[in-house]
Protein backbone atom coordinates (compact mmCIF):
# COMPACT_ATOMS: atom_id res chain seq x y z
CA UNK A 1 0.00 0.00 0.00
CA UNK A 2 1.75 3.10 -0.86
CA UNK A 3 1.81 6.29 1.61
CA UNK A 4 -1.20 8.02 0.05
CA UNK A 5 -3.49 4.98 -0.23
CA UNK A 6 -2.66 5.00 3.84
CA UNK A 7 -3.19 8.32 3.76
CA UNK A 8 -6.52 8.13 2.60
CA UNK A 9 -7.89 4.87 4.20
CA UNK A 10 -7.15 6.91 7.68
CA UNK A 11 -8.85 9.77 6.23
CA UNK A 12 -11.80 7.48 5.73
CA UNK A 13 -11.46 5.83 8.88
CA UNK A 14 -11.26 8.75 11.23
CA UNK A 15 -13.85 10.65 9.39
CA UNK A 16 -16.98 7.70 10.00
CA UNK A 17 -15.59 7.78 13.87
CA UNK A 18 -18.37 9.59 16.57
CA UNK A 19 -17.71 12.42 18.05
CA UNK A 20 -16.23 10.60 21.83
CA UNK A 21 -13.83 8.60 19.73
CA UNK A 22 -12.92 11.23 17.68
CA UNK A 23 -11.68 13.01 20.77
CA UNK A 24 -10.04 9.68 21.97
CA UNK A 25 -8.03 9.69 18.96
CA UNK A 26 -7.15 12.71 19.00
CA UNK A 27 -5.62 12.63 22.46
CA UNK A 28 -4.03 9.01 21.34
CA UNK A 29 -2.06 11.16 18.53
CA UNK A 30 -1.41 13.94 20.34
CA UNK A 31 0.44 11.60 22.43
CA UNK A 32 2.25 10.05 19.76
CA UNK A 33 3.36 12.66 18.15
CA UNK A 34 4.02 14.53 21.13
CA UNK A 35 6.34 11.85 22.69
CA UNK A 36 9.85 11.71 23.02
CA UNK A 37 9.84 8.04 22.76
CA UNK A 38 11.70 7.22 25.75
CA UNK A 39 11.58 4.41 27.54
CA UNK A 40 13.48 5.11 30.63
CA UNK A 41 10.85 5.92 33.15
CA UNK A 42 9.34 2.19 32.28
CA UNK A 43 12.55 1.04 33.11
CA UNK A 44 12.77 2.93 36.08
CA UNK A 45 9.06 2.13 37.79
CA UNK A 46 8.30 -0.75 40.04
CA UNK A 47 6.97 -3.88 39.08
CA UNK A 48 4.15 -2.60 41.30
CA UNK A 49 3.48 0.52 38.94
CA UNK A 50 4.17 -1.10 35.38
CA UNK A 51 1.55 -3.82 36.56
CA UNK A 52 -1.09 -1.12 37.37
CA UNK A 53 -0.53 0.49 34.14
CA UNK A 54 -0.97 -2.81 32.33
CA UNK A 55 -4.20 -3.19 34.37
CA UNK A 56 -5.85 -0.09 33.24
CA UNK A 57 -4.64 -0.56 29.43
CA UNK A 58 -6.27 -4.16 29.86
CA UNK A 59 -9.57 -2.63 31.53
CA UNK A 60 -9.76 0.43 29.36
CA UNK A 61 -9.57 -2.37 26.09
CA UNK A 62 -12.18 -4.22 27.63
CA UNK A 63 -14.74 -1.16 27.71
CA UNK A 64 -14.59 -1.01 31.87
CA UNK A 65 -13.97 2.79 31.88
CA UNK A 66 -15.95 6.21 32.55
CA UNK A 67 -16.15 9.28 29.95
CA UNK A 68 -14.83 12.11 31.33
CA UNK A 69 -17.42 14.19 31.07
CA UNK A 70 -19.57 11.87 32.60
CA UNK A 71 -17.20 12.14 35.68
CA UNK A 72 -17.32 15.70 35.39
CA UNK A 73 -21.30 15.95 35.42
CA UNK A 74 -21.57 13.66 38.36
CA UNK A 75 -19.24 15.72 40.31
CA UNK A 76 -20.95 19.15 39.60
CA UNK A 77 -24.54 17.36 40.85
CA UNK A 78 -22.86 16.46 43.54
CA UNK A 79 -21.17 19.63 44.59
CA UNK A 80 -24.89 21.51 43.43
CA UNK A 81 -22.91 23.18 40.19
CA UNK A 82 -24.39 22.11 37.49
Amino acid sequence: MSTEELKLQIFRQVDALDANKLRELHGIMRNFINSNKNIDDWAQMSDSEKQGIEDAISELSQGKCIVHNDVMAKLARKFNRA
